[in-house]
């Protein structure tokens, strides 16, 4: 399960990010559910600032992250990827055995008959109906937002469904609405395929996610966290890792591979000892399916593995 922390190192901003995210730079918050179908003012205001930052957001690409998860799918070491991402960026990296929990912003559809469109070609009725219109960004958001006054958006003109007349949605799961029961579930049996659970770039403080780790926790299978800073599941964890996506997980790969060699140096950095151990651990569960024992927390020693394990994991990078 991947989150928004996977794609900062593509320059998408997230919300909860000490210092740095959405939450800590600004008192804003993202649009609720129920206020965007309600009202037609707060429908003007989203789409107008997602006008603006649409060319930005959507040019953004697939980090290293992104596409190392992607040569584990192609190496069979990945069941299934589920993202909390809105951004498109593991499709764009390749990846096809995946589910998007919170859906994407790429897609457009209509609440009242439920035709979709891209989102590309929305952004053309849009240029279509405010041909003079302009206004100047002030930062972005995680979810393609800018940041724009009330006086800058009030004559910003909206299309309506080009087959019923009813109100756009990007393809997402706003603040405020509910997954799918039929995803839930999907989601479920997939994990229940799986015999173990990696959260990379996610602090899990959305239920919508965390439900899944708790569902992993019930069924005793390990559970690693790859991300800066806590999150929800510190206490319980098998693995807790501090660092950043795309610098640790090119080091998790199997040693008959080179995929090492896909990846610029440039973006690994020397790990702490630490966490070295705790790599080398994760590596020897994860490719060599051996009993792992490990503290959760990645300032403590880890649990040592046993001969048989410390063998299998020699040559490992």
């Amino acid at each position: 399960m991947t989150g928004a922390g996977i794609s900062t190192e593509s320059g998408i901003p997230d919300y909860r990010s000490e210092g740095v995210g959405l939450y800590a730079r600004t008192d804003r918050r993202p649009i609720q559910h129920a206020e965007f179908v309600r009202s037609a003012s707060a429908r003007q205001r989203y789409w107008a600032r997602n006008f603006v930052g649409w060319p930005q957001f959507s040019s953004h690409q697939p980090n290293t992250a992104h596409l190392v998860l992607r040569e584990w799918e192609k190496l069979g070491k990945l069941h299934w990827l589920v993202t909390q991402n809105v951004d498109a960026l593991h499709t764009k990296a390749g990846s096809q055995r995946m589910t998007e929990l919170h859906g994407c912003t790429h897609r457009v559809f209509c609440l009242a008959c439920g035709d979709q469109i891209l989102r590309s070609e929305l952004q053309e009725h849009f240029e279509a109906l405010n041909p003079t219109w302009k206004a100047e960004a002030f930062g972005v958001a995680p979810d393609g937002d800018v940041f724009l006054t009330d006086e800058q958006v009030c004559n910003f003109q909206v299309p309506a469904c080009r087959k019923c007349g009813g109100i756009l949605k990007p393809d997402v799961t706003f603040f405020g609405d509910t997954v799918s029961r039929e995803k839930v579930d999907f989601v479920h049996q997939r994990l229940a395929e799986s015999d173990s659970m990696l959260v990379a770039g996610s602090s899990m403080q959305v239920y919508s996610g965390y439900r899944f780790a708790l569902a992993a926790r019930e069924k005793q299978l390990p559970i690693a966290v790859l991300n800066i800073g806590p999150t929800r599941l510190d206490h319980f964890a098998s693995l807790k890792l501090n660092s950043r996506c795309g610098e640790l997980l090119p080091l998790i790969v199997d040693q008959s591979t080179s995929a090492l060699n896909m990846f610029p140096k440039t973006q690994l950095r020397k790990l702490t000892m630490a966490e070295a151990r705790l790599l080398i651990s994760l590596c020897t569960y994860h490719f060599y399916n051996k009993k792992l024992s490990l503290q959760a927390n990645v300032t403590s020693s880890p649990t040592a593995p046993d001969q048989e394990q410390h063998k299998a994991g020699e040559g490992l990078p």
